[in-house]
């Protein structure tokens, strides 16, 4: 027998890689503050032993050439072997060796029976790199030494589970070469505590810089086999070094209806029974283990320099949280960095239909065509979404399509704006979608071929290239990105982005709080009881009901601050109109009831006003939640449709009073430049503000009187218009006296490569655009530098 300590990375030969692994960290890491059970290991000699005293192999090897000659069938070929192997006798030797050490280990935890977990660990003389990972069997609570030497039969039995016996034959490996080494482990009591499993990288988007915790009631196995859904924690790794810190990006609580306990007290048997509604309705683990656990993580992938798959325990009698199992993550570490992928269309079948192509992908799929939202349960994963127009309702649904095509919308609408977040496909504006297409037809959707989408009859062949970010080439100019849904912020971390230009934070308390901050201010006065109730229902554990606002919003923005960090994230305070902002739960006795919201009560005139001001009190508490205490110092202020300088310094002495004095920490502060008054005043703007963002869809609605929503009017409404130019030479120009920065948000340099050539020629220093055009605008911008580059050196 072999104790963990004696044991390194390298014994997977002699222990298997699970042995291996608990060895290397009892060894290097329990100095780190990595706590791991005590245990030992038995050794591939010792099965090997097992199975000659007992004339196995000759059995093994009978069994599967009946199976490789259809004689039998593999549940047939793997049970005679797993029977003969638990019918064999222990060796003399080897009964001692393992009775010793585990007499041993009751002396060093104090027992004289210690509960044990006995888990098997394959290995393969000469493979060194296989893992055969979740093949074998694991036996908890196991007592005694009668039921330990069971449970080590069990554990040589199961390496002919029917899954195993397959698993190596689709790997290519000989039965006769695999062997099995069996952990005795001290067993950790989480089946009166909690478990689950913990990843040092996203496992969805391959973001190294976070750590994800899965938590459950009782033993972790309900966990990992995915029985339950778990709690989900995600925890931003470079700020665990301060103390100081609490990083946590995502709280998501599980519903957890059933937790794994023992079912005996030496048997190794295992029962689920129902959760109670408080451990429900409770997180497994505090904020303070979260982030215990995570930094163990972290101090796991420094030491074998990659990123790790652990599994983790608390024990319900001590709160002692173990690392029981740490393996190499195998899937989302070896992406190739920087992989960019572009779409071509070919065999195009008849074309359908034409709107306003949003994303640069291409999808085939069936038609599912749901024209109301109630009716929106009736989707089918993975079709295309067809409808007359999207509201927030639709979201759900919207992240489970292959595509989203509708009859009405531009390229600022709902569904193009929540499309280009989910990284999906759309096609708006189409004007007869729901006419044209039907449910179950075969289509293609393409907006792979700049502005116009097409969607063609029947599947189309699609070819999908994908470029390295390698060759993206370096500009002056930086390129930001436009982000807004926490939840897919992350998909765009290998970008080589210069960080986010804009943050929409009132998508962020549509999706992630829902309710109107005033009516949390204001909880006792509102008079919606159906809005009561569900308001009450969210926030169930807040003792102060805005803390739920603050906490929600903090952790949202954290996770799109998060992506470029240390990069700059400049987060719009929030710009939802009247009529939107009514939408919320409980919002309507709070709103007045306009006529034309689009340039009402919106943005700046909103902050300082007796109507909303402690409502713009919490969203200053996120913020300053989201740099003092999770650590986003790379966060940047934004005020949206600022009219005037007097309403400027409105906006900033209630920031003050709100602890977020521009200057102090390196808070900047910036204003939108949306308005003719924000350019026509922009040398007095540029005194109370270190930067403009211009937003050119409402700067152009503006400046020529369009409504960029209307369709009849959509020929007109373009960036490029010479009075627009004029607008945006001006601010540049003015800023830049002032010393003050200037950037642009949208979506014009990517689709028209002469705006990008303006914006350069007038000296812009930041572009930010939706993730999707990231690439185009790069190359249109260093086109324009060049060109730029070739004119100013002619004329000397």
């Amino acid at each position: 027998m072999i104790w963990f300590e004696d044991l390194k990375r390298h014994d997977v030969g002699l222990v298997g890689g699970k042995n291996a692994s608990l060895g290397e960290m009892v060894q290097a890491l329990q100095g780190e503050g990595v706590k791991v059970p005590p245990g030992f290991a038995t050794s591939a000699d010792a099965f090997r032993g097992y199975m000659k005293a007992n004339a196995l192999d000759v059995v093994i090897a009978a069994e599967l050439e009946k199976l490789a000659s259809a004689k039998k069938s593999l549940s047939e070929t793997g049970r005679a072997i797993r029977t003969a192997i638990l019918e064999g006798d222990w060796p003399e030797a080897t009964t001692h060796a393992i009775l010793e050490a585990y007499r041993a280990l009751g002396k060093r935890v104090g027992s004289d029976d210690p509960a044990v977990a006995v888990r098997s660990s394959a290995t393969a003389e000469d493979l060194p790199d296989a893992s055969f990972a979740g093949q074998q069997e694991t036996f908890l609570n196991v007592r005694g030494e009668s039921a330990l030497l069971e449970a080590c039969r069990r554990c040589y039995a199961s390496l002919f589970t029917d899954r195993a016996i397959t698993y190596r034959k689709l790997k290519g490996f000989d039965h006769d070469q695999v062997a099995l080494s069996v952990g005795v482990q001290q067993m950790v009591r989480a089946d009166t505590g909690g478990a689950g499993v913990m990843f040092s990288i996203d496992t969805e988007t391959g973001f190294d810089k976070v750590v994800m915790i899965s938590a459950a009631w009782g033993l972790g196995e309900n966990v990992v086999q995915g029985a339950v859904n778990p709690d989900e924690y995600q925890v931003f790794k470079p700020f665990l070094g301060n103390h100081k810190l609490v990083p946590i990006l995502e709280k998501r609580l599980g519903s957890k209806e059933r937790k794994m306990i023992y079912a005996g007290a030496t048997s190794g048997e295992t029962r689920n029974v129902p959760t109670s509604k408080a451990e429900r309705a409770s997180f497994v683990l505090s904020d303070a283990e979260i982030v215990e656990l995570a930094r163990q993580a972290v101090t796991i992938e420094r030491h074998y320099g990659q990123p790790m798959d652990m599994e983790w325990a608390r024990d319900g009698g001590t709160g002692t949280i173990y690392i029981v199992q740490a393996r190499p993550e195998t899937v989302q570490s070896r992406v190739a960095a920087g992989a960019i992928k572009t779409y071509s269309v070919k065999a195009k079948g008849e074309p359908l239909l034409a709107g306003l192509a949003v994303g640069d992908a291409a999808v085939t799929g069936t038609v599912c065509l749901i024209e109301n939202a109630r009716d929106i349960d009736k989707f089918i994963d993975g079709a295309v979404l067809v409808t007359s127009t999207t509201d927030p309702d639709w979201v759900p649904i919207m992240k489970r399509a292959a595509a989203i095509v509708t009859d009405h919308g531009g390229r600022t609408s709902h569904a193009a704006i929540v499309s280009r977040e989910l990284g999906l496909p759309a096609i708006v504006g189409t004007g007869n979608a729901t006419e044209i297409l039907h449910d179950d037809q075969e289509i293609t959707v393409s907006c792979a071929e700049g502005e116009d989408g097409m969607v063609y009859a029947g599947f189309s062949e699609i070819k999908v290239a994908e470029l390295s970010s390698d060759k993206i080439p370096a500009t002056r100019t930086k390129v930001m990105v436009n982000l807004a849904n926490p939840a897919a912020a992350s998909r765009w971390w290998r970008l080589p982005a210069d960080g986010v230009g804009l943050a929409r934070m009132e998508f962020v308390i549509n999706t992630a709080v829902k309710v109107h901050p005033m009516a949390l201010v204001c909880f006792d006065e509102l008079r919606d009881k159906a809005a009561r109730a569900e308001i009450e229902t969210l926030t169930k554990g807040y003792d102060d009901k805005t803390e739920y606002f603050v906490e929600h919003l903090a952790r949202g923005l954290s996770r799109i601050a998060a992506v470029f960090y240390p990069k700059p994230a400049i987060i719009r305070m929030s710009d939802f109109k009247t009529n939107e902002y009514a939408d919320l739960l409980g919002g309507h006795q709070f709103e007045p009831d306009e006529k034309n919201p689009m340039i009402g009560f919106r943005g700046a005139s909103r902050y300082y006003s007796d109507r909303y001001r402690e409502g713009f009190a919490l969203e200053c508490r996120a913020i300053r939640r989201l740099r003092d205490e999770m650590g986003f110092d790379n966060v940047i202020v934004m005020i949206p449709f600022c009219r005037t300088p007097e309403e400027a310094d409105h906006v900033l002495k209630v920031m003050a009073e709100n602890g977020l004095k521009r200057g102090e920490g390196g808070l900047e502060a910036y204003v939108m430049c949306e308005i003719p008054s924000n350019v026509v005043l922009a040398a007095e703007f540029a005194k109370r503000f270190d930067g403009f963002s211009i937003g050119s869809n409402d700067l152009t609605q503006l400046t020529l009187g369009i409504d960029r929503d209307s369709e009849e009017l959509a020929p007109l409404f373009q960036e490029s218009n010479p009075a627009v130019l004029w607008m945006i030479r001006t601010v540049i120009a003015e800023a830049h006296k002032a010393g003050v920065k200037v950037g642009l948000c949208g979506q014009a340099p990517s689709n028209d490569p002469r705006f990008a050539r303006h914006l350069v020629e007038f000296g812009i220093d930041s572009i930010s655009v939706t993730p999707d055009s990231f690439l185009a605008v790069k190359e249109n911008v260093a086109k324009a530098e060049q060109k730029d580059s070739h004119k100013a050196a002619s004329k000397q």
